[in-house]
């Protein structure tokens, strides 16, 4: 049966199923493009973040160790400003740590029972030291505060107690030793000697907090004993380094060095990040 055109309707619905399935192919050929593109994006931003992943995890890292490597500095220039102040004397490490044990460079305490107060330090008048703590979180075994190793309060950061903190160094392990420090015009190198540094102490393999930084060899009257060594407070938490500050107030990152000994309770201090760095001496400590 034809209509008036002389087109057959069996033509018309052949045309129209023709116009349908061209119509669903290429919206099916649509749909599969997208699909592509979709696993393309996919791809890229899985690989993006394959990439910025690590990056944004060390930049972290290196923004903890900026902030750590500020606090360091800070130190320093309260103490210059304590030296400044009180005849070109540093402060004391520990002026009392052989006797009453209720002074150190970052607090005081009424009693040995009690923890030190950063509030009521030497260095308070300069620096507000509760603020100065180190942004690396750092699982400190916890003692009581009349254990003889107590040192908690300081941040994380130790002090250059033999050469610079005291007069140890000179005059042997004594009380009279640290009542006084050394003096500005003593350090004869100030970008090479130590001031403080990143700092912990092992116990009974945990570490405790420790507010001073142990040279390599222990010191007496002027000479090396090279026979007693020391237990390392070197902390290197910083990705296997350490910041330090220097005499002069420029800091620096200081890779770990090699160091095999064993403390006397059997722990050895390099598996909990303590050691020293090079030159594996106390030059880079003591006051030429």
């Amino acid at each position: 049966m034809s209509d008036s055109n002389g087109q057959s309707r069996s033509d018309r619905f052949d045309f129209g199923d023709r116009i349908f399935f061209e119509s669903n192919l290429h919206f099916s050929a649509y749909k599969a493009f997208n699909l592509i593109e979709l696993l393309v994006v996919i791809a890229i931003i899985s690989l993006l973040i394959s990439i910025t992943v690590p990056v944004l995890g060390l930049l972290r890292v290196k923004g903890r160790q900026l902030y750590c490597r500020n606090n360091l500095r800070q130190l320093v220039l309260a103490n210059e400003s304590y030296a400044h102040e009180n005849n070109g004397s540093y402060v004391p490490g520990a002026s009392d740590i052989f006797t009453d044990n209720l002074n150190r460079w970052f607090g005081q305490r009424e009693n040995i029972s009690e923890p030190f107060d950063v509030q009521s330090g030497p260095l308070a008048e300069y620096i507000n030291l509760s603020e100065v703590k180190c942004p690396v979180a750092v699982n400190y075994m916890e003692l009581d505060p009349m254990e003889p190793d107590y040192e908690a309060g300081s941040g994380g950061y130790g002090y250059n107690l033999l050469y610079i903190g005291s007069k140890i160094w000179l005059s042997g392990y004594e009380p009279i030793s640290c009542k006084a420090a050394a003096r500005n015009v003593e350090i004869m190198q100030p970008a090479r000697t130590l001031m403080f540094a990143d700092t912990a102490m092992s116990r009974a393999g945990r570490l405790v907090e420790y507010s001073f930084a142990e040279p390599r060899y222990f010191v007496t009257q002027g000479r090396i004993t090279t026979t007693w060594d020391p237990e390392p407070s070197i902390h290197f938490r910083h990705r296997d380094r350490a910041n330090v500050a220097w005499a002069d107030a420029h800091t620096s990152s200081e890779k770990m060095g090699k160091y095999d000994g064993v403390n006397n309770d059997g722990t050895k201090p390099s598996a909990l990040g303590l050691g020293w760095f090079e030159p594996m001496d106390n030059s880079m400590f003591d006051l030429k």
